[in-house]
């Protein structure tokens, strides 16, 4: 089975997309990373810079398992798949705590083990993989169940540093654990509530051996669907995500009050709102090929590669910029969460940080291009399409 384009649009696409919010974090101003969606405090564009990337880490995840359905299909040898998943999922957990955690904090001290989205994927994999004989949509039913019913266990908490507390904050909750003196392990994305998304892409793939007529209307209709569905359990106010909606004295802030769901863990609204968007996304890109297209395909053709570097170039242009300003090398804060950020002052304002992510997503392109080809006519290495 040849590569479905769509697929690589969006996956293309939210990779774009989620560059902004990683130059928000390492150049923005102060006012630009500290609570960018507090009603109280932000902005409207600033709401939007931060809210637009939510979509990134669902749609991540939910194409995972759909990739995962394919490979499965395409292979059809549920023993080769389920090997060729385990290993890919611990290779990304191995890769989230070594090259991924220095990209994010530039910290030589690795002083921050940060169980982030890829980790989270590479769990999915690892939890695809061991149920690759289920029939997938047996895997995707019960995944949706997953998402509808994991807030019910929001408020059960563990005290202190104890086992029952980390284990928890991994499978269903977050967490900051101090592990020694100046070195901590922090949860962002636990397994259970994404390897349900997974587990949702990997039953909703079956639907790519349709034609692409039937299954650009299938695609919108679900979109359609589950928006309208996020809608009304947001309206009602009483499940599916911790923080509820208010009135706003603005009108327009009542609508961010409304949109604004909990990422960490994901709650259901989150999961809905993200999820059914990408999917609508899918239905207007299937089938579609122009310039445009080719170009945004070719960051979704080499993910982890685009990943991977996107951190460390961002980080080199925020020293550069950082040092541009006036700042020393030593007043740079690379221990804890600094990030490579001076402690106090410094960073882009929001036009300027635009423009960067503009020039970060330009040089980039040559490169996954060239990546993307050589993978391509290399298929003889195998460890190189682990990227």
């Amino acid at each position: 089975m040849n590569r479905i384009k769509s697929i690589d649009v969006v996956r293309g696409l939210v990779m774009i997309i989620m560059t902004i919010d990683h130059c928000r974090d390492l150049t923005g101003s102060a006012f630009l990373t500290n609570g960018p969606t507090n009603l109280q405090t932000t902005t409207i564009p600033l709401f939007f810079t931060r809210w637009i990337t939510h979509l990134c880490a669902p749609t991540f995840v939910f194409l995972s398992g759909v990739s995962a359905f394919l490979l499965a299909q395409r292979r059809n040898d549920p023993v080769v798949s389920r090997n060729f998943l385990i290993k890919r999922g611990i290779s990304l957990v191995i890769i989230n705590f070594t090259i991924n955690n220095f990209g994010i904090f530039f910290d030589i001290h690795f002083g921050v083990l940060f169980f982030q989205v890829i980790a989270a994927i590479g769990f999915a994999l690892i939890g695809l993989g061991l149920m690759i004989k289920l029939p997938a949509k047996t895997i995707g039913i019960i995944g949706v169940l997953v998402i509808f019913a994991h807030d019910l266990f929001d408020k059960i908490n563990f005290p202190g540093n104890s086992f029952a507390s980390v284990a928890w904050s991994i499978f269903m909750g977050t967490g900051f654990f101090p592990i020694a003196e100046n070195h901590s392990f922090v949860v962002s994305y636990p397994i259970i509530p994404w390897l349900a998304v997974a587990m949702a892409g990997f039953g909703f793939a079956t639907f790519f051996n349709l034609s692409v007529e039937k299954r650009k209307k299938i695609f919108f209709r679900i979109g359609t669907a589950v928006i309208a569905l996020f809608i009304v359990i947001r309206a009602l106010n009483f499940y599916g995500d911790p923080a509820p909606w208010s009135g706003q004295p603005r009108g327009i802030f009542t609508f961010l009050s409304f949109i604004n769901t909990t990422k960490y863990p994901p709650s259901l609204l989150f999961i809905l709102m993200t999820v059914g968007i990408s999917v609508l996304f899918l239905s207007l890109i299937d089938g579609i090929q122009n310039k445009v297209t080719d170009i945004i395909s070719m960051y979704g053709k080499a993910p982890l590669f685009y990943w991977l570097l996107h951190w460390f170039v961002i980080h080199f242009a925020a020293m550069i910029i950082f040092l541009l300003q006036g700042f020393r090398f030593h007043d740079l804060q690379f221990s804890g969460f600094g990030m490579g950020r001076p402690e106090k002052g410094g960073g882009l304002n929001l036009p300027e940080l635009y423009l960067l992510w503009a020039c970060i997503v330009i040089i980039l392109y040559p490169v996954c291009k060239w990546f993307g080809n050589y993978k391509a006519n290399h298929r003889e290495i195998k460890w190189i399409h682990y990227l």
